[in-house]
Order: structure tokens, then sequence, then C-alpha cells
């Protein structure tokens, strides 16, 4: 890390040269005047220009500015609040370890990985650093275990979004005991977190997380229906809930989401090949049965139902049930460009079809028509 450091040092030096010979004119004066002050190094920017600046540069420049004296380390210390480290492709976890305590006013913290490299001493430091942080993305953090979750649970619990797809190590046990804190939580992903997402933590969620607006299960092949029904009666907020991979759901968890989520907006039920029609009339008539209120919410939430749908390889669907879905979700497109309907690998929907795309072939058949 030393070496990328010094270069960015390099750079930042060659940066200000070149903007003080643009500030200063071809006149040979060294340094610049701003309210009174001679600006000669990095240093004797002001504060509040420094804070503003901080603002324009890319993460790397931001750690090496916070290195140039104690007033600057000061200042972005304490006026940083959203910082990113994935470019960082080796020693991630050193780095975490010193910057996290200096940068404590942190509310996003962006730590994703193409591959491992932090530990959970370094999840530890930050939760005991960064206790405003809203935002945290873990995600392919494959060397971290419950300690970390433990600890963030502990030390941050003003969540709102937590990224750990990918973590393969966490328990449901550990993930439980999180939502016991950290009750603020409005966007999660679990993708690929088998051990994690059981139905015992969902259950945890759903009695937790009552502010749950995303929630991704993505290959979370324990989930059941105790745990999706325990989500649908416990987060009727929920807006969007990826089950792609969750093979052992069933109609009953598509119905309690249709009863109790009346702000659903996008479901991925992809190769969830025990989803029958009966699943899909739940959602269309759960749209029927609160008409009224969908008309008096739709100013307030902008909620007009379903827009987004996967029925990707769920093959025991027919295409009267997809068809009256589609009728009933105007937002549901399978035609070309849009395809927020999809139906990837169920050959017997090839006949479902939405109404924009009807209305496309009744109008080149009148026009077809017309010219002969």
């Amino acid at each position: 890390m030393s070496a990328e450091v010094k270069v960015g040092n390099e750079d930042l030096n060659l940066c200000f040269e070149k903007m003080m010979m643009v500030a200063a004119g071809n006149d040979g004066v060294k340094g610049v005047k701003m309210n009174g002050v001679d600006i000669t190094e990095w240093k004797d920017i002001p504060l509040e220009l420094l804070l503003r600046i901080v603002l324009l540069v890319d993460d790397r420049t931001v750690i090496v500015a916070s290195g140039v004296c104690s007033g600057w380390r000061d200042a972005i210390c304490f006026g940083l609040t959203r910082l990113c480290l994935s470019w960082c492709r080796k020693n991630m976890n050193n780095l975490v370890l010193s910057l996290a305590p200096k940068f404590t006013k942190l509310q996003t913290l962006i730590l994703r990985q193409e591959y491992p490299q932090l530990e959970d001493d370094a999840v530890e430091t930050i939760s005991k650093s960064c206790q405003d942080l809203q935002d945290l993305d873990l995600s392919k953090s494959f060397k971290l275990s419950d300690r970390s979750l433990y600890a963030l649970a502990h030390g941050c619990p003003n969540l709102k979004r937590l990224n750990i797809s990918g973590c393969t190590s966490f328990n449901g046990e550990a993930l439980a005991y999180l939502t016991n804190f950290c009750r603020k939580l409005k966007v999660l992903n679990l993708c690929g977190c088998v051990k994690a997402a059981s139905d015992h933590a969902l259950q945890a969620v759903g009695r937790n997380c009552n502010m749950l607006q995303s929630l991704n299960l993505g290959w979370c092949d324990n989930v059941g229906d105790i745990g999706v029904m325990s989500l649908a009666y416990g987060c009727p907020d929920l807006r969007c809930l990826d089950l792609c991979g969750c093979v052992r759901i069933t109609d009953d968890s598509v119905i309690a989401l249709a009863n109790e989520c009346v702000h659903l907006r996008s479901l991925g039920l992809y190769y969830c090949r025990n989803i029958t029609d009966r699943a899909m009339y739940s959602l269309a008539q759960s749209r029927m049965n609160k008409g009224s209120m969908w008309e008096s919410m739709k100013g307030r939430y902008d909620d007009g139902g379903l827009k987004s749908l996967n029925i990707s390889q769920c093959t025991a669907l027919t295409p009267s049930a997809v068809q009256a879905l589609c009728d009933t979700f105007p937002a549901l497109h399978t035609c070309s460009g849009r395809h927020s309907l999809v139906m990837s690998g169920c050959l017997n929907l090839t006949s479902v079809h939405c109404a924009c795309a009807v209305q496309a072939h009744r109008s080149f058949n009148s026009i077809f028509h017309t010219a002969h």
C-alpha cells in the first residue's frame, strides 16, 4: 500500500503545481492569493475549499490528502461520509484497520472485493469506530466469520443497507442476532448466503426489520415457506424480493406475499419449480381485492403493483394463469426492449403477451389489410 500512497502523493503534487501555474498565469510568481492568504502549498488551502475538493476527487486521492498535514487530516476525517475501497486489490484489510479509526463519520462504506481480503478484525474495527454507518457493502468477503456479524450488531445499529452477498461462512444464528440490534434495515442482500439465510433467520428478519423494502435471497436453497411467509407478515413495506433458486418454496409463499405486501413491485422466482398457477392467480386476485387501496396510495407511493417478475424455468405454469397476471398488471411487459416479465425456459408460455405487444400486433394487421 505504501507504493500506492507514494504514487498518489506524486500525482497530488503534480496536480497542485499545474493548478498554481494556471492560477498565477505566466508572470513567474509562485502561488496565489485567496481571501488575503498566500497559497504556496497544499496545506495552505482553506478547509472549506478542501472539503469541496474532496467531493470531486477519487477515494485514493482523499486518502492521500488526509496525510498532507494534521489540519487536513482532521478536516477530512470529520467531513468525509462516503468511502469506497473496492479499487484496492491487495492489503485491503490493513488499509481498513488504518483508516476506520480516522474516518469516524462515515455513513457509507463500500468494501466489495474481487478476491477475498477482509478479515474479522477489520469489521470489528469498523464497528467500533464508525457507529454512524448506514450503508455497508461486504460482498464476496469469504474470509469473514460470524464474529463480524456480532460486531456489527453491537457497533452499527443505524445500518439501513447491508450487502453480505457471497459471504458463505455466515450462519443463520448470527444473522438472527444482528437483526435484534439493526432494526432500521431497509435493504439486505443475502444472495448466495446459503447457511445464513435459513428459515430461522428469516423469521427473525420478519420479527425485527419491519422497515425492510428490498431483500435478495438468490440461490439460498435452504429458504422455505416458513421463512418467506414470516417476511410477508413482518415486512409489509417489502418492494423487491429475489427468490431465484429458492427451490423449496411453494405457492404458499407467493400467496402470503400477494396478500400482505401491497407495495411489492419486483419478484424473482427463477427456477422455483414448485410454483403453480395458484400463485399467479393469487397475485392477480390481490390486485383486484385491493383496488381501492391501490388507488388511494398511488400518488403517495407511486406504486402501481408488480413492475418486474421473473418466472423463468417455472415449468408448471400455464398460459392462462400468466396471461391473467399480465393483464392485471400493465407494467409487466413481454414486448421487445422492455421485458419486465421474464419467462425464459417456459416454452409453453410463448403465447403470453402484454397489452402493448397485442396492440402493436393489431396495428400491424390493420396497416397490412389497409395496404391490400
